[in-house]
């Protein structure tokens, strides 16, 4: 049985939502699923696990959260090569440009990308969490 990490911030439940699309996804597929706030998850838990999905909504200027999820995200970045990783989220404005910025900066970390990212418009629809089911199978 694979081992899933679940580990996302949401101010507002959007992200929340799909994070529980996404843990429910990969226990369909037969994963142990754990999840996590950003200030519960640290690089000394990454070999713990087979894969891991990372959600965070945009914020400000289409970045992520600034507080708590970008300094927990880069601490790991210099251990993510060869994770297999998932990432998703939700906005309320602009393009996805925080996405794109994040799938490259995992990409750039040596991350596998097992999923296309989700980004859901605000509260995420009933394809927006199916994505997110998908998702989580996908790191199953």
């Amino acid at each position: 049985m694979s081992k899933v990490a679940v580990v996302f911030w949401s101010g507002t439940g959007n992200t929340q939502a799909m994070a529980d699309a996404v843990a429910d996804g990969a226990k369909g597929a037969g994963a142990d699923v754990d999840v996590f706030g950003p200030s519960d998850f640290s690089k000394d838990q990454l070999a713990d696990y087979d894969g891991i999905a990372f959600g965070c909504p945009a914020m400000g200027a289409e970045v992520l959260e600034e507080s708590e999820f970008d300094p927990m995200f880069t601490d790991l970045e210099g251990s993510l090569s060869g994770k297999n990783i998932a990432l998703f989220g939700s906005y309320g404005w602009g393009d996805g440009q925080w996405m794109r910025d994040w799938e490259d900066r995992a990409k750039g970390a040596g991350a596998v990308l097992k999923a296309d990212c989700v980004m859901a418009n605000e509260y995420p629809q009933d394809d927006d969490l199916a994505a997110c089911k998908a998702l989580g199978a996908a790191l199953a």
